[in-house]
């Protein structure tokens, strides 16, 4: 079967992923990226056009989550003849995942987006300006394995753009900051070399900040719907409804996410995003008499000598405890599930040999 991978380079195909394809290609499978998620089926892209991904069932229901396709991934599929969809067989290993845990109590995790190379986090210049959220969305961000990019959307709109850019700057240490208006103009070039060919990048951010406005001047014409935020409090109605992937007019693609007035943190292996984040902190640690300061009153404690000297807002150190306390929940919880399931597969296994 010889495969046309031109089409599919706009996408992001590379060499890497072709060492892939030659392993299955005498099946018949052929590569595709997947575009938009839907609820048992997604829109996959292949070297013939776009068409419909099933999910088969094994993979639906016995699969976590985490391991489900989920937009930006590349797959395998086995097309079906005569109709416009295709079987989905494989994921491709992923280089990056943006996981979240998944809302309500449910103790797993959700991947939002797969294979980007920029994490564009945006928060807008009005009454939606949050440096706690951006700390959080930020430890996600830099666990994706992906580069973290803080845009400031809405300069227009705010007097005092140079503060909270510093504001921001001091808590995002070594990440690019940058002050944008989509409706204006302002910015834009600066966020351009981000979107070039072979390059894609997600966006994320709460109802509201302006992604899809984003969004549609980087592609360079109307592809997203958006609607205004609420006048009274700037809080964003939802535009976007699902995830989904598209070109922009320098050849990069870029990923939609629907608002997030819930974003759950989740590790999901070696990550270090919290430190990352928190290196400020990490460093004064270091510097405490004792190694296993809890930074409360403990003689000698450097972190707590940086309050009191102004070189570090107690804020801060309370979002990195918060954030702590929080991984450590799910933590808790997903051992207790991983317990429970070994419960079961070990109760399982007793009562087949019994029936016997």
């Amino acid at each position: 079967m010889v495969i046309n991978l031109m089409k599919l380079e706009t996408y992001g195909w590379n060499n890497t992923h072709q060492k892939y394809l030659q392993e299955y290609e005498e099946k018949g499978y052929m590569p595709a990226r997947v575009l938009v998620e839907h609820r048992g089926h997604v829109s996959l892209m292949t070297e013939a056009g776009e068409v419909t991904g099933i999910i088969p069932g094994k993979l639906y229901y016995d699969m976590s989550k985490e391991a489900l396709p989920a937009v930006g991934d590349w797959v395998l599929v086995s097309p079906i003849e005569g109709e416009k969809k295709g079987v989905i067989h494989h994921i491709l290993p992923r280089k990056s995942q943006f996981i979240r845990k998944m809302a309500g109590n449910t103790i797993e995790g959700q991947v939002v987006a797969a294979n980007f190379d920029y994490v564009f986090i945006m928060t807008a210049l009005n009454q939606n300006f949050n440096i706690k959220r951006l700390e959080r969305y930020l430890t996600v961000a830099w666990d994706s394995g992906a580069e973290p990019i803080i845009v400031l959307s809405k300069a227009d709109l705010c007097e005092d753009v140079g503060d909270k850019v510093a504001e921001v700057k001091s808590v995002a240490l070594g990440v690019k900051v940058y002050a944008i208006s989509s409706i204006e103009g302002i910015g834009i070039e600066d966020i351009e070399p981000y979107c070039m060919a072979g390059q894609t990048a997600v966006v994320l951010g709460s109802s509201g900040v302006g992604k899809s406005t984003l969004i549609n001047t980087l592609c360079g014409e109307d592809i997203l719907k958006v609607n205004a935020a609420r006048a009274d409090d700037d809080r964003g109605r939802h535009t976007t409804t699902h995830r989904q992937l598209v070109c922009m007019h320098h050849g990069g693609m870029i990923i939609d996410t629907p608002g997030m007035r819930e974003l759950g943190l989740w590790q999901d292996g070696d990550e270090h995003g919290m430190q990352d984040v928190f290196s400020d902190i990490e460093i004064l640690a270091a510097e405490c008499r004792f190694s296993d300061c809890s930074h409360s009153g403990e003689p000698g404690c450097a972190v707590m000598q940086a309050i009191e000297d102004g070189e570090l807002s107690v804020e801060r150190l309370d979002n990195l405890r918060k954030l702590e306390k929080e991984l450590a929940f799910i933590e808790k919880k997903k051992l207790e599930r991983l317990r429970l399931e070994e419960k079961r597969k070990i109760k399982g296994g007793y009562k087949r040999r019994k029936d016997r």
